[in-house]
């Protein structure tokens, strides 16, 4: 696709603020759950700009979304059409609350896929490749999206739901899979298996890994690793939620860039207390208005993802659409203080990742002090050396952070393995 094609700021807001006010109409011709919020907010009818519209919506949070389920099951206030309308059906993980239930109509089931084929061209793919998807098609909306969209281009899908990983790398062998879409941790956790039952999945010659569900990818050390594993260049980060959708991809042109498909979003970077616009280059929160699936629509939400707008608005790449520095670095809500000292689990993260021979790690939290206490267990590989992983790790983490972290080994394949999102901090 060439320079000439993408829109400028200018043409993207008016395409932004058109499809805007198709939402508002929605929203305020029906009965739903954003109807009578945008009376109270002074918004009765189309905005003359999208600053109007964020300077008088009020910001939406994923637990009023939840307290609304609860208080109008099973699906709340959000459905914006008569609930015979909608044809899907997919809810939120619930890890770490109250799973949100969430219907689709076939019209904003195809918005979606669009987007998600923006995600698949930008990674490269095309009609010609082979594409497997290691995960189980259960309810969560991402599987079936990237699934769907990929048929919907003409590539040959591989599922790979059900299978164990020696299975899943069997058929990728068999059938020369070219791309592979999963999580950051299952990746690396696919090298491993390949490497015990000595496959050379080098010899595979991937073009694109496509990771999202954890912020793997956007962690050096952790992106180094796969990249290691399968090929230099491999790697194609991307983001969605349920709530909104698949919303970013990887630029072509700077690995670890997200861009968000303002061609379906209206994104904004706020600070997570005042919720106020922060400068480019100066961390926040990313703040999503969805500009179609308009049955049920999700204005201003707020993602709880921490991430930087890039300083300049033009990306190397020749698009003007919003680019996140270091793709998502995070959660608003997953810091820990320990002795004073503010800890992302991205940043454990990426200093364990840098220490070649470590093949898996957990983290427990000890809340039963007064002061919380942290440490960390890693499994070796085959090479060894465990005493002197554990010490070097202990000493990089304490140059990092300026605090002890005790660090032990464990025996091999004692720490889980994911194939969904990781969950490596244990809390006691």
């Amino acid at each position: 696709m060439s320079q000439a094609t993408f829109l400028d700021r200018k043409e993207i807001q008016k395409v932004q603020l058109k499809h805007l006010n198709q939402v508002l109409s929605e929203c305020l011709n029906s009965e739903s759950f954003y109807t009578l919020r945008l009376r109270e907010d002074g918004i009765n009818g189309p905005v003359n700009s999208i600053a109007e519209f964020q300077e008088k919506s009020r910001a939406t949070t994923k637990q009023e979304l939840i307290d609304d389920q609860n208080r109008f099951p099973p699906y709340g206030r959000k459905l914006t059409l008569p609930v015979g309308e909608y044809t899907r059906f997919s809810q939120t993980s619930g890890i770490t609350g109250y799973p949100l239930r969430w219907p689709d109509t076939s019209e904003g089931w195809e918005w979606m896929l669009a987007s998600w084929r923006v995600v698949l061209r930008n990674s490269g793919v095309s009609q010609a490749d082979r594409i497997m998807f290691t995960f189980s098609f259960g309810p969560f909306i991402g599987f079936w999206l990237a699934f769907e969209a990929a048929q919907s281009l003409g590539c040959m899908c591989f599922p790979g739901g059900g299978l164990n990983s020696s299975a899943r790398l069997a058929m990728m062998f068999d059938n020369r899979v070219n791309v592979l879409c999963c999580t950051p941790t299952y990746a690396l956790h696919l090298a491993e298996i390949a490497a015990k039952e000595g496959l050379d999945i080098k010899s595979l010659a991937s073009k694109k890994l496509i990771v999202a569900g954890e912020p793997g990818a956007s962690i050096p050390a952790t992106r180094q690793k796969i990249e290691d594993a399968w090929g230099k260049g491999c790697v194609a980060d991307h983001h969605g939620m349920t709530e909104v959708g698949p919303v970013s991809y990887e630029c072509p042109s700077r690995a670890g860039v997200l861009h968000i498909i303002e061609s379906a979003y209206l994104p904004e970077v706020v600070d997570t207390e005042t919720l106020q616009a922060v400068s480019p280059g100066i961390e926040g929160e990313l703040v999503l208005t969805v500009l179609g699936r308009i049955g049920c629509p999700v204005l201003r939400y707020r993602t709880g993802d921490r991430v930087k707008a890039a300083s300049d608005p033009k990306c190397a790449c020749g698009r003007d659409d919003l680019a996140l520095e270091g793709g998502i670095l995070g959660r608003t809500d997953d810091m820990l203080v320990v002795c004073g000292v503010n800890i992302h689990p991205s940043a454990i993260e990426d200093v364990v990742r840098s220490q070649e021979n470590i093949v898996e790690y957990r983290v427990e939290v000890n809340r039963r002090n007064t002061l919380p206490q942290i440490s960390i267990q890693i499994e070796i590989g085959q090479d060894g050396g465990a005493d002197k992983t554990c010490e070097l790790l202990a000493r990089k983490l304490q140059e990092m952070f300026l605090l002890r972290i005790a660090v032990t080994a464990v025996r091999q394949g004692q720490l889980p393995r994911f194939e969904m999102k990781a969950q490596r901090w244990v809390m006691n």
